[in-house]
């Protein structure tokens, strides 16, 4: 991956405050070029600094629509929740429209329902694509390579035709929800954002290693375009 697009920063605060201002940036490009701005979010403590800062910013919050990249299959209340947690990090802080909020229908005894359901208010949402372009949809990396809930080894990494499905995750023991491959190569804008000593390994992996992505589930996420971004604190980079 000699081409990739890298932004390093010495630490979790500084890519924060990088990633904030550029997202700001792109936020108000893609409103004055198309009225919205579609993004798909991430869960994890590195995004969590960042939908801090970006409550903090004053953009047309009337025309950003909010979704999920992945979540756990617990209620929205729960401390586990992605979505709880941008809800306190960013969304109560501004307000947003609940119009404009597109979180997982979380439903821990079908999951299988919940996810088609979620797919569902997606391809409404995305009508007439092949797959939901969004203008941005934010990636995080595990320690083991994984990306959104796509878990090396689990079914959902295979997935051809599905937008969003319920992954069922051994190691714990439980379902998550998940984009698709596809569904996330076909934005227009993708960023990983990786801190942290624990990820160099990882990375190492995904970016210098075999192709495998059922090992390193973060290597399916190669887009035909060059609008692929890392954001790489120093301490986590091979």
């Amino acid at each position: 991956m000699s081409d990739r697009n890298l932004q390093s920063f010495p630490d979790k605060a500084a890519l924060s405050r990088g990633a904030c201002q550029r997202l700001v940036t792109l936020a108000k490009e893609c409103i004055d070029q198309n009225g919205v701005f579609q993004i798909s979010l991430s869960g994890g403590s590195t995004p969590q600094q960042l939908y801090q800062l970006l409550a903090e910013t004053d953009l047309p919050w009337d025309r950003i629509r909010w979704f999920w990249g992945d979540d756990r299959c617990v209620p929205h209340d729960h401390a586990d929740s992605n979505y709880r947690m941008v809800r306190e990090a960013l969304l109560d802080r501004i307000d947003a429209d609940p119009a404009t909020v597109f979180p997982v229908p979380v439903d821990t005894e079908d999951p299988a329902a919940a996810a088609a359901q979620y797919e569902e208010t997606l391809r409404q949402a995305f009508a007439g694509q092949d797959y939901p372009q969004w203008d941005l949809a934010l990636q995080g990396m595990g320690d083991d390579a994984h990306t959104a809930s796509l878990f090396p080894e689990t079914k959902a990494i295979d997935e051809q035709q599905r937008w969003f499905v319920e992954n069922w995750v051994p190691k714990f023991d439980t379902h998550r929800f998940t984009l698709t491959a596809n569904a996330i190569n076909s934005a227009r804008n993708i960023w990983f954002l990786i801190s942290g000593d624990n990820k160099r390994d990882a990375l190492q992996s995904v970016w210098n290693g075999p192709q495998q992505p059922a090992k390193y589930p973060s290597q399916l996420v190669r887009p035909d375009h060059p609008g692929l971004l890392w954001w790489v604190t120093e301490d986590a980079l091979p």
